[in-house]
């Protein structure tokens, strides 16, 4: 950062707090499910446990966090700011503009909102305002969500006051003593709906099992060109039932040629926003193994085929999925052997009724339904413990 910037900051004076007992939070998330949907459940907590709470998150206008927040029913405001590409482009001629940009922003974000606590729960958005909320002198909390933390988080680490992890290995990549292992949180909904109830609501019977096959919030090419493949296979022979993730970008060309009229059992979707039914639908899930991906098919019992992205820093996926098959959770499947095994794969499992409920016992054995709830509470003790007498 520009030492001019710096010092401009850093002699700005946090204002007087509001209301007496009343509780500001900033919230910092965005760019992928991972990040936004842990913030949620956090500011979820967070109202749960402080009816005098108030919560503003800041997000980008073109990523996901925009309108999922608001559906979430919190206030979101943006900074103009996306990430670095590691290869030359364009638009990284950009990014020093950018930069300055979102820290003017943030500034003018965090004066006017005036909280009490930051939190940062990574994704690029979340560098400029944790940032200069340190630079104010307001309390900085971080959630880290993967074995390997995301370049924001460890860039703000050294500055916060609390780090809460989901898996130890992460604790390697932060200051010594500011780690608390508390999990990721997830949505309280998820595990709110009967399997009756989610069958209904994608006109499925009761008769067939029913496949949910996710890719991450964009989804995921080689999961998608294997669905395509083997799609026959799984709807026809099989005769599953099918929930199908595939992705916006995906979408237009997939639904060309995997029509309701071919597949009367499939349901194609760009994305899905009744991620509680998905889940309490499925008997097995197909999916990538982002770590809050895996969190939540603990949470929900879910027995998973994962298949780690080979393009995520420091190969933290496959880790998340090697945990959860060492426990007995999930099978690994390679993301360049998919394509050929995934309908041998699926076969081998979903009909076995005893590996579906071993699985899925082991599933709910790894959860930490409680991730939220202890965050939130942390939260709350830092905020009272800082506002003055």
């Amino acid at each position: 950062m520009h030492s001019a910037v710096t010092k401009n900051i850093s002699s700005q004076v946090k204002p007087d707090s509001g209301a007496m007992g009343k509780i500001k939070v900033l919230i910092a998330a965005g760019g992928t499910g991972g990040h936004v949907y842990p913030a949620i459940a956090i500011a979820d907590a967070l109202r749960d446990s402080s009816t005098d709470t108030e919560i503003l998150f800041v997000g980008t206008k073109n990523h996901m966090e925009w309108d999922t927040v608001s559906k979430a029913g919190y206030d979101i405001t943006s900074i103009w700011i996306s990430g670095f590409h590691r290869r030359f482009t364009l638009k990284n001629l950009l990014f020093p503009i950018k930069l300055a940009t979102s820290i003017i922003q943030s500034l003018g974000i965090i004066k006017k909102f005036n909280p009490d606590v930051v939190i940062s729960c990574g994704g690029y958005v979340a560098g400029p305002v944790g940032w200069v909320a340190t630079k104010m002198g307001i309390p900085l909390v971080i959630q880290e969500q993967n074995s390997f933390p995301g370049v924001t988080n460890r860039m703000l680490g050294k500055n916060a006051e609390l780090i809460f992890i989901a898996f130890d290995d992460a604790k390697d990549y932060f200051p010594e003593g500011k780690t608390e292992l508390a999990g990721n949180p997830t949505r309280k909904s998820l595990s709110q709906v009967n399997h009756k109830e989610a069958l209904q609501a994608f006109d499925f019977n009761n008769d067939k099992k029913t496949l949910l096959i996710l890719g991450g919030s964009g989804g995921a090419r080689s999961i998608n060109n294997a669905m395509h493949k083997h799609i026959g296979t799984l709807h026809d022979d099989l005769g599953l039932q099918i929930i199908w993730q595939c992705g916006k970008r995906y979408y237009d060309k997939l639904r060309k040629d995997v029509t309701p009229q071919n597949f009367e059992h499939l349901r194609l979707k760009d994305f899905i926003h009744d991620m509680p039914a998905a889940y309490a639908a499925a008997d097995l899930v197909i999916s990538r193994a982002g770590a809050l991906s895996c969190s939540e098919l603990a949470l929900t019992g879910k027995p998973s085929i994962l298949v780690p992205s080979p393009n995520v820093a420091g190969d933290h996926q496959t880790k998340n999925a090697e945990s959860m098959v060492v426990n007995g959770a999930a099978k690994l499947v390679t993301d360049d052997q998919l394509e050929n095994s995934l309908a041998n794969v699926v076969r081998e499992i979903i009909d076995d009724e005893q590996q579906l409920k071993e699985m899925s016992k082991a599933a709910k054995n790894l959860a930490r339904p409680n991730a939220a709830k202890e965050i939130a509470n942390e939260v709350l003790k830092l905020t009272k413990n800082s506002k003055p007498n």
